[in-house]
């Protein structure tokens, strides 16, 4: 079906094409009615394929989608996609309805005569109050959800870990008992202090450092940045989280796991993905996936962009709770 839709885009190109080459080698021929009125159907028919093209994207094209956001704030951000979604989907579908449909009834005819009509101050009024109360509401929504993902300042035993990049890795560190990061700068990189932390401050003495994120479910993370030479950008899709780490300063927000990775990997949609997934990589002979979240990098930072990945496992408090207390901290490791 995928080969069928690019058959069609490319007699699409072909066509426009080939209109383009008769426009440039117009000679000042006068289009009769008999051409406005073939043309006229062309927009008809066209306006058909339109819609049968868009209809089939947004079914069968609608497996490539990220399945329900992972995070309590993400749903958030899904809502606020869907909505807008819907508003553009249904002024689009009458849309070009109207310019198609337009197109074919005042099509050219000698018999017609085009009426003059200067303006009218109650359309103008409607177009442009209407779309300013629609982006008001958008904006208001995308600022509140905003602020809810970037207010971190009383979050009870917050749980605070450090995602350091570089070219082309990630590493992590978790606030120990303190709640508290230790100082960290570029300058302090030695030996395995890959992530540059100071250990002169006290901070950083009971600081966990780690190649793998594990978070608890249903408690609010506390995620800061740094970058070590290039921009990048950590993120999380399924959690619907992403910020830029900027060399030289901090970035931070906060999300709440909502699913354990082994809750997420029976949702229907995730196990719909995966079996078709590990059915291509069946055919070529390769290991078959499974569901993992993942943190990425969203900017092309280098050669080896692609290999900034980070895998994170979201599990219940409990076994959170086993899993850090069995992570060496950073003054039992880097020995000044």
């Amino acid at each position: 079906m995928l080969a069928l839709f690019y058959i069609f885009i490319g007699v699409a190109i072909g066509v426009s094409f080939w209109q383009i080459t008769r426009i440039l080698n117009f000679r000042g021929d006068i289009a009769n009615d008999k051409d406005n009125a073939k043309q006229g159907k062309y927009a008809i028919y066209f306006m058909v394929f339109f819609y049968a093209i868009m209809i089939y994207c947004l079914i069968a094209l609608n497996v490539v989608m990220l399945p329900e956001s992972a995070s309590i704030e993400g749903e958030h951000d899904d809502r606020l996609f869907n909505i807008t979604f819907w508003l553009i989907g249904i002024v689009q579908f009458i849309m070009q309805f109207l310019i198609f449909y337009f197109t074919f009834k005042y099509r050219g005819n000698k018999n017609n005569k085009a009426k003059f009509y200067a303006d009218s101050h109650q359309l103008e009024l409607i177009w442009t109050v209407t779309p300013a109360i629609v982006l008001v509401g958008l904006i208001g929504y995308g600022l509140w959800q905003w602020n809810n993902v970037m207010d971190l300042s009383e979050l009870e035993d917050p749980i605070v870990i450090e995602v350091y990049s570089q070219q082309f890795r990630w590493d992590a560190r978790y606030a120990g008992e303190d709640k508290t990061l230790g100082l960290g700068n570029v300058n302090y990189i030695k030996g395995i202090n890959t992530m540059g932390v100071d250990m002169s401050d006290k901070n950083s003495q009971d600081d966990i450092q780690v190649t793998e994120l594990y978070l608890p479910k249903g408690r609010k993370i506390h995620f800061k940045f740094r970058s070590q030479d290039v921009l990048h950008s950590a993120y999380m899709p399924h959690f619907r989280a992403q910020m830029n780490c900027v060399p030289g300063m901090v970035t931070e927000f906060g999300f709440t796991p909502k699913y354990t990775t082994e809750e997420m990997r029976q949702q229907s949609e995730v196990r719909a993905k995966t079996k078709r997934i590990n059915k291509v990589r069946a055919a070529k002979g390769e290991e078959l996936y499974e569901f993992d979240y993942l943190l990425l990098c969203n900017k092309i930072c280098g050669a080896s962009h692609y290999n900034m990945q980070m895998k994170i496992t979201v599990v219940e408090q409990e076994e959170y709770d086993k899993w850090i207390a069995k992570q060496p901290t950073l003054a039992s490791v880097i020995k000044e």
